[in-house]
């Protein structure tokens, strides 16, 4: 099998792709053929040049971190949970999130969404004791890995300089107005100012969450507002 990957030595230097041979072992992760080639003595491309060890992010393994998001064979997911029989595919293709700046090779910065947390001041506040009937929803909406695929799908999400923020902001905007005393006017500005009023309702968000959140109930929750 080959492994292709789209790798950038650092910020500002211009990407390039680099092809690897990997030796079939039935059906594993994306995650570990990673690993297994970075472990190799000496990283070689096929035309036989040595290469420096490919970076990339990875936390619990366990699809719990988010950290290991990436473009998979062009569709966007986990590495640690996407599986590929090594025995029947003939090319594996990698690159990096396009919507976040690259920090090197298959690693990008998502810091962009903490700051867009912060600067559209989404705290608690006073916090009231929910209703029971939001415990299981607010449950799942805690699980958010802020791993950044549901802005990398996301038809309306245009990158750091844009004012939409997405469905891992929507969700956040639930789980802190469903339990805020004395915060849900300002959580539902914000909310309308940087998701209702941009959202085409694609679903993209939905589907490609790895949590599983429920993420139109959030979305509907907050438009009754």
């Amino acid at each position: 099998m080959k492994v292709r990957i789209k790798r950038q030595d650092d910020r500002r230097s211009a990407p390039y792709w680099q092809v690897f041979h990997f030796r079939g072992e039935g059906r594993i992760t994306v995650a570990a053929i990673l690993e297994k080639l970075n472990e190799r003595d000496q990283l070689e491309d096929i035309k036989g040049k040595q290469c420096r060890k490919i970076r990339w992010e990875c936390g619990c393994m366990q699809k719990m971190c988010g950290g290991c998001a990436m473009v998979i064979n062009g569709h966007p997911a986990l590495a640690c949970g996407v599986f590929i029989n090594t025995d029947d595919t003939e090319i594996l293709r990698l690159e990096p999130l396009t919507k976040f700046p690259v920090v090197e090779d298959l690693i990008v910065d998502r810091s962009v969404i903490w700051e867009r947390q912060k600067e559209a001041l989404m705290y608690l506040g006073i916090r009231k004791h929910p209703d029971p009937k939001e415990h299981d929803h607010q449950y799942s909406a805690a699980k958010c890995l802020k791993c950044g695929l549901c802005l990398e799908v996301c038809p309306n999400y245009l990158g750091a300089k844009d004012d939409f923020y997405g469905a891992e902001f929507a969700n956040n905007a639930y789980l802190l107005h469903s339990s805020s005393l004395n915060r849900k006017r300002a959580l539902e500005k914000q909310y309308e100012e940087h998701f209702a009023k941009q959202c085409s309702k694609s679903l993209a968000c939905r589907d490609i969450c790895p949590a599983h959140l429920q993420t139109l109930s959030s979305i509907s929750y907050m438009n009754r507002r």
